[in-house]
C-alpha cells in the first residue's frame, strides 16, 4: 500500500494576515480612543494631591486614616481655617494640626491654645511657645522604625512605628515616647486643662506607611481619643468643605480613578466586538486527511525492535502473557478479573493441555535467551488455536 504523499498544515503568511488583522484593527482602535483620551483630558479634572489632608485618597494623604476613625465611630471633620476650628471645638473633641498655611500667626496660636478641646501637633513646631509652653522643639532625627520605648498606653498597644522628625525637650510630668539619639519624637502632657500630644513627623498617618509597623495602630489610637476630631488642614482652591463624618461612605469603585473605568469600558467593548468576529467565521468542523498513514503492524514491529535492543525478555515475555490472557478469558467465559487457577483449569478443560504446563506457559519464568522468547510467542499461539478450534479428536482403533 503507497502512502499519500505529505501535506503541509502550516498556516502561510497570507492566513496569518487573514486570521489577525480584524485584532489588529481592534487594538489600534483602543490605542486610538485611548491617547485621545490622554491628551484631550482636562488637567482640572486630575484630582490635586494635599499632603496629610483627610480627603486625600493619594500616598501623601490621609484619607484611609479618616476612614479608619469613622469605622470606629470616631467623627471626622475636616476645616480650613481656625474659626471653624473654634466654632467646632468642645471639651470632648481634639484638635488634629496638620496644617501649613491655616495658623496665620500669634493671633491664630492664641486662639487655639485658649480651647477647651485636646490638642495633637503633628509635624513641624506651630508656635509651641504658646500652644505647648511647656515643650521646646530638639535636634531633627532621621525618620525609622523605632520602638516606643516608654508607658504611654497608645503607644505600647501600637508597638514599632515609623517616627522622627522633630525631637522634644518635654516636661518632667510628660511622656516621651520613640527615642532617638536626639530626644523622643513623641511627647505627651496633662497642661492641667486639656492634653496636649506633640508628634515630630506626620509620615507614618500617610496612605503610605499607614499599612507599615504599628503605623496604623499608633494613628487611631492618638487621634481617635475623643468621640469628635477636628482636622485643621490647609485650604484649597473649590474646597468642597469635605467632612468625613457627614458625606456618605466610598466604595471601592469611588477610588477608582474616572480614566481607569473608560479604559475598562472600552477593553470590554473591544472583546464583546472580538468575539462576535470571530464567532461569525466558525462553521462546520472539516476533516482533514493525515500527512502520514502508520500501519499498526509497523508500531508492533517497533516495539519489538526496541525490546530486542535492550535486551527487554521480561518486558517482552509479560507483554505476551498478558496479551494471550486477555485474548482467552472471554472465550473461557470468565470474567475478567478471575484468578490464575480457574483460568488454567477451564483452559486445560477446553484445550486438552497439561495444567502444570499450562501453568509454567501462563505465568512462569523469564524466558533465558531470545530463542526461548520465540517458543514461548508459539507456544501461546499454539494454545488459543486449541481454544477456537478444540482439541485434535482422537483416531479409531484398529
Amino acid at each position: 500500500m503507497t502512502a499519500p504523499a505529505p501535506t503541509s498544515v502550516s498556516p502561510t503568511a497570507r492566513d496569518l494576515w487573514r486570521r489577525g488583522r480584524g485584532v489588529l484593527l481592534v487594538a489600534l482602535l483602543v490605542l486610538l480612543v485611548a491617547a485621545a483620551t490622554a491628551v484631550f483630558v482636562r488637567n482640572d479634572e486630575i484630582p490635586e494631591r494635599r499632603y496629610l489632608d483627610p480627603s486625600d485618597t493619594s500616598l501623601s494623604g490621609t484619607a484611609a486614616l479618616a476612614e479608619l476613625l469613622r469605622d470606629e465611630g470616631v467623627r471626622v471633620v475636616r476645616v480650613t481655617s481656625v474659626d471653624e476650628a473654634v466654632r467646632l471645638a468642645t471639651p470632648r473633641s481634639q484638635l488634629l494640626l496638620t496644617a501649613r498655611r491655616a495658623i496665620s500667626g500669634e493671633a491664630d496660636a492664641r486662639r487655639i491654645a485658649a480651647l477647651p478641646s485636646d490638642l495633637l501637633i503633628v509635624g513641624r513646631p506651630y508656635e509651641l511657645g504658646i500652644l505647648a509652653p511647656a515643650a521646646r522643639p530638639g535636634e531633627w532625627a532621621d525618620p525609622r522604625s523605632r520602638e516606643p520605648g516608654c508607658t504611654l498606653p497608645e503607644a505600647r498597644r501600637a508597638g514599632s512605628a515609623y517616627l522622627g522628625g522633630v525631637t522634644y525637650r518635654a516636661p518632667r510630668n510628660a511622656a516621651g515616647c520613640y527615642p532617638s539619639q536626639e530626644g523622643p519624637t513623641l511627647v505627651r502632657y496633662w497642661d492641667g486643662r486639656r492634653t496636649i500630644t506633640l508628634v515630630g513627623d506626620a509620615d507614618f498617618m500617610t496612605n503610605l506607611r499607614l499599612g507599615e509597623d504599628g503605623n496604623a495602630a499608633l494613628a487611631m489610637n492618638l487621634a481617635g481619643r475623643q468621640p469628635l476630631l477636628i482636622w485643621l488642614t490647609d485650604p484649597v482652591e473649590d474646597d468642597p468643605g469635605y467632612d468625613v463624618a457627614t458625606t456618605r461612605p466610598r466604595s471601592l469603585l469611588d477610588l477608582v480613578p474616572e480614566g481607569v473605568r473608560w479604559a475598562a469600558v472600552q477593553l470590554g467593548v473591544a472583546v464583546l466586538l472580538t468575539a462576535l468576529w470571530q464567532a461569525r467565521r466558525l462553521g462546520p468542523v472539516v476533516a482533514e486527511r493525515l500527512p502520514v498513514v502508520v500501519r499498526a503492524s509497523e508500531t508492533v514491529e517497533g516495539r519489538g525492535r526496541l525490546y530486542r535492543a535492550r535486551r527487554a525478555r521480561d518486558r517482552a515475555a509479560a507483554a505476551l502473557r498478558a496479551g494471550c490472557l486477555d485474548r482467552v478469558t472471554p472465550r473461557l467465559g470468565l470474567p475478567p478479573g478471575a484468578g490464575p487457577d480457574e483460568i488454567i483449569s477451564s483452559l486445560a478443560a477446553r484445550t486438552g493441555e497439561d495444567p502444570a504446563e499450562l501453568r509454567t506457559l501462563l505465568y512462569g519464568p523469564t524466558p533465558a535467551d531470545d530463542a526461548a522468547l520465540v517458543a514461548l510467542a508459539a507456544r501461546l499461539e499454539d494454545v488459543e488455536a486449541l481454544l477456537r478450534h478444540g482439541p485434535p479428536a482422537a483416531s479409531p482403533a484398529p
